[in-house]
């Protein structure tokens, strides 16, 4: 095992040692990705040092830089340095986390980063979590323990019967939501009819008055799902309005706060989520703002009985322990990664002032960058970040609407190829926009001057057209 490891570490070295200087995005083609990795299956054994030689050669060109502090497309961040080595052990110790029996030290472990969290979040003692590979599956987590209360109030046992005669649900959602929540829906049997869209303010923000008039129109089992936060601008829904008008109506809430959970960490931040701790369920990723290696999801369900209902399974070879949680009753796989403890070293290597710090810090950046991009010639900030996502359009005077989305998709390209700096775009209200996240530990102000410096570049070449 020796040489092949070895020859691992030397490779990540150079990868994580690179990251200022390497171009902030992937270079390599399809065409080139598939040329170097293809070829036919092999037929005789090879030596596992040379793989990964060969492995990490044939990659070179084919990785974005999401790991360093110039990558703000979507919102993917870095492993922070304890938590990067410990996924590493993970992979070592590789343990199989479904029941405490199995994997006592990482079962154990997950009880208490799970119990660390809810102190972090300051969410409900008493809720039930589990670990998934990301925000997707959490969502889909919370809302099989919403489907399970909602249905058996109406004495309905769904994990016995299944849905076929079951009362319809509706799921009252944001015009404005990540369509995880449309594929948790599909996944759950529950149907993409099954959403009904709420009216959202300019900044994407849920109506008050409309969510009440939907809520008035039926008496449907009825899940709300709202945002905290909006994935282009970071707007909150106002949870201390909303979730009593919608328990009132026995509806059952579930937030999805992808990132935007990790405002309520900090002390300049927490306003934005006042209220959000009257929720039934919250979904939230680690793999974004708390920066450990992909993947890590968090489920985190004030019904602990529902939750369990929904996600227990049973046989006579997973006898559980009775000495502690068996991660498998709260979970939708029986084998999986022992996923929590990058997420209980960081929480270490933080601190809870660290992660408030952090979080500050990715907020000020993203300001920086927005305004920065906003004040050249032939760039437009559409927003004030007052969290870490921002807008930005470009605009050539005297073309249409049309010509300046193929524009500002121009000059998106332009910035990427640089190797600068890398970003994403998308469509808001319409239009098409570069979209601006940060999220990495890695982030600095150096950083943030050469994604202005490199957006002005862009904009000054003048071969840059619609």
């Amino acid at each position: 095992m020796t040489d092949p490891l070895d020859r691992a570490i030397a490779h990540a070295r150079v990868w994580l040692d690179q990251l200022d200087t390497a171009p902030a995005g992937a270079t390599a083609t399809a065409a080139d990705l598939r040329k170097a990795l293809g070829g036919p299956l092999p037929e005789q054994p090879g030596d596992p040092a040379a793989l990964i030689d060969a492995l990490a050669a044939n990659t070179r060109g084919g990785l974005n830089a999401n790991t360093g502090g110039r990558f703000y497309g979507w919102v993917m961040s870095g492993g922070l340095p304890g938590a990067l080595a410990a996924d590493w052990l993970v992979s070592a110790w590789d343990q199989n986390v479904g029941l405490y029996s199995v994997a006592p030290a990482a079962a154990m472990i997950e009880d208490i980063t799970g119990a660390w969290l809810k102190e972090l979040f300051d969410l409900p003692r008493e809720s039930s979590f589990a670990f998934t590979t990301g925000c997707q599956l959490a969502h889909v987590v919370c809302l099989s323990a919403a489907r399970h209360r909602m249905l058996a109030a109406r004495g309905w046992d769904v994990e016995m019967q299944g849905l076929s005669g079951a009362p319809a649900i509706r799921v009252l959602t944001s015009q404005n939501r990540h369509k995880s929540i449309d594929a948790a829906a599909r996944y759950l049997g529950l149907g993409q009819n099954s959403l009904v869209d709420v009216e959202t303010g300019p900044m994407g923000d849920m109506s008050a008055r409309d969510l009440e008039r939907r809520l008035a129109e039926g008496a449907a089992p009825t899940i709300v799902c709202l945002n905290a936060a909006d994935l282009n601008v970071g707007t909150f829904d106002d949870f201390s309005v909303l979730i009593p008008l919608a328990r009132r109506a026995g509806a059952w809430v579930h937030v999805d706060g992808a990132f935007g959970l990790f405002a309520r960490v900090s002390p300049k931040l927490r306003a934005m989520t006042d209220g959000i701790d009257g929720a039934d369920s919250w979904a939230t990723d680690g793999h974004k703002w708390l920066n450990v290696p992909y993947d890590c999801g968090i489920a985190l369900v004030r019904d602990a009985d529902a939750h369990r209902a929904a996600m227990s399974m049973g046989a006579a070879y997973l006898s559980p322990s009775g000495e502690a949680r068996d991660p498998n009753d709260w979970n939708l796989e029986l084998s999986r990664r022992a996923r929590a403890i990058p997420v209980y070293v960081a929480l270490q290597e933080l601190g809870r002032e660290g992660v408030a710090e952090l979080v500050e810090r990715c907020c000020r950046h993203c300001r920086a960058i927005v305004e920065g991009i906003g004040a050249l010639p032939g760039a437009r900030a559409l927003n004030t970040p007052s969290l870490n996502q921002g807008l930005v359009r470009f605009e050539e005077p005297g073309r249409s609407d049309t010509e300046n989305d193929r524009f500002t998709d121009a000059v998106i390209a332009r910035i990427n190829a640089s190797g600068e700096a890398f970003f994403s775009g998308t469509t808001w209200n319409g239009r098409r926009v570069m979209r601006v996240s940060v999220v990495s530990w890695r982030t600095n102000k150096a950083d943030v001057a050469r994604a202005i410096a490199a957006a002005a570049a862009a904009l000054g070449t003048s071969n840059i057209r619609p």
